[in-house]
């Protein structure tokens, strides 16, 4: 019986198709779940921003023990470099290469002629194969490409190192009959694995699978979630059903498939912070003197923060001492005592000394330097204002990217050297941690709050 490898290409097309950015918790939470339930190999989005990315790709890329983790080079060799960087540390690395090979997107597109889209082909293929042992040529709207500069691109990958040759139906209105003889002609020409990445546009992602395959593809593409994609319920049901007839399995997990993705998908279509809903609830959200401690968790909860019953009753004792003077707290307020009292965590990371630049001509800059055990480390980053890049060189620091969930900074006292105060909101694996600062220095403030929010991560882990 011939095994079908699967790729899992759920975090790419989410990452193309949203409006909003995937948060770094929703992209390790899709990864997380096609590695446990079996893919073979795990695709990532393009490397868009490359000080970003690469933390949070490196960060997921030591978190998946079993699947190979795959990233496009893009169109340049610098390109091919960054996006090694991004995945060399794991497990499993593999580096794409994907081109269009029709004429439509070859010339209104990239603006090159099949020649030279020929020589691009080998050239990011080499450049690949330098680095990574594991290259894949992904041939974009194959479909309607010219059949034999397709295989003649699919030949190039493969003398250039290519270990696997990719089919994709980016149009997604071929009849499955129609790819599965370019899947066999492609096949017939080259030594190496053929998959499919087909397309459900018209709803035959399915019959078009099956028809690949028994034409020999070695591989199929699908998603957990995505438009006009082959679904991978869908087509683990198909195999499930008929796998025996056409004598051929996967090692997806069947048995807990649906459920998985139903959380997963939960997870990602978890509340959002800017949504009219959560605003409105926020602003229900007035606690007073007469508060139970029920209804401190509910207002919590609310928040995003899963409080445990000794920090609920901290934050409810500190509402208390408040209430005493102010009579009532809202969201903000109620917040600011999270951040002050749940979970007091000891200084595991400690500043040490900041230096930081700031102008309107040019990006700000910033040098942290924490102490953790004795150990001295120093961060320096850019970013779009001192306290941005000030975060940025935190995480240099500690070398892990944490989704800052809010920030928020407001004045304590009044006057020219009026203390301010910061709150910073971090989440990990779902859960939020907050932090706060003070000190008339508002950046100063901010770092501490930063460090506060990452000291109780730490804490909480260990």
């Amino acid at each position: 019986m011939k095994k079908i490898n699967i790729t899992d290409i759920t975090l790419k097309r989410l990452s193309a198709e949203r409006e909003v950015a995937l948060l770094f918790r929703e992209k390790a939470a899709i990864a997380t779940c096609a590695d446990n339930l079996g893919a073979d190999a795990i695709e990532l989005a393009p490397v868009k921003n490359l000080r970003e990315d690469a933390i949070i790709y490196k960060t997921i890329a030591q978190n998946i023990p079993n699947a190979i983790l795959t990233i496009p080079v893009g169109f340049n060799l610098n390109d091919v470099a960054n996006a090694w960087e991004c995945v060399k540390y794991a497990k499993k690395p593999r580096l794409q290469v994907e081109l269009p090979t029709s004429t439509v997107q070859m010339e209104y597109t990239y603006h090159i002629k099949q020649d030279k889209m020929i020589a691009k082909i080998g050239e990011l293929t080499k450049k690949a194969k330098e680095l990574c042992d594991d290259v894949e040529f992904s041939a974009l709207d194959a479909t309607r490409a010219d059949v034999d500069f397709l295989v003649s691109a699919s030949k190039e990958a493969e003398a250039n190192g290519a270990n696997i040759i990719t089919i994709c139906d980016d149009a997604g209105v071929s009849l499955p009959e129609e790819i599965a003889n370019l899947v066999g002609k492609v096949k017939e020409n080259v030594s190496v694995p053929v998959y499919v990445q087909v397309s459900d546009r018209i709803n035959m992602g399915v019959a078009s699978a099956f028809s690949v395959i028994s034409k020999g593809a070695d591989g199929i593409k699908c998603a957990m979630a995505g438009k006009d994609v082959l679904l991978t319920g869908e087509f683990c049901d198909a195999i499930k059903a008929c796998g025996t007839q056409i004598d051929v399995k996967i090692d997806l997990n069947n048995t807990k498939i649906h459920a998985s993705i139903d959380d997963m998908l939960a997870n990602i279509n978890h509340v959002s912070y800017d949504s009219e809903i959560v605003v409105s609830e926020k602003k229900k959200i007035l606690l007073d003197s007469d508060s139970t401690l029920a209804q401190v968790s509910q207002a919590a909860n609310i928040l995003g923060y899963d409080l445990s019953d000794s920090d609920c009753g901290n934050v409810h004792k500190s509402l208390m001492q408040v209430c005493e003077k102010k009579g009532a707290v809202g969201a903000k307020e109620f917040e600011a005592l999270i951040a002050s009292s749940a979970m007091q965590a000891p200084s595991t990371y400690h500043l040490e000394s900041y230096t930081t630049t700031s102008s309107n001509v040019s990006s700000s800059m910033s040098q942290v330097t924490l102490k953790c055990n004795d150990e001295i480390m120093c961060g320096v980053s850019v970013g779009e204002g001192p306290i941005d890049s000030a975060f940025r060189a935190i995480e240099q620091c500690i070398g892990y990217h944490y989704e800052l969930d809010d920030f928020q900074v407001q004045a304590v006292t009044e006057g020219k050297e009026a203390l301010g105060s910061a709150l910073v909101r971090l989440r990990n694996n779902g859960k939020l941690y907050s932090g706060n600062g003070t000190s008339t220095d508002i950046v100063a403030a901010s770092i501490r709050a930063y460090i506060n929010a990452l000291n109780k991560i730490v804490f909480e882990e260990a």
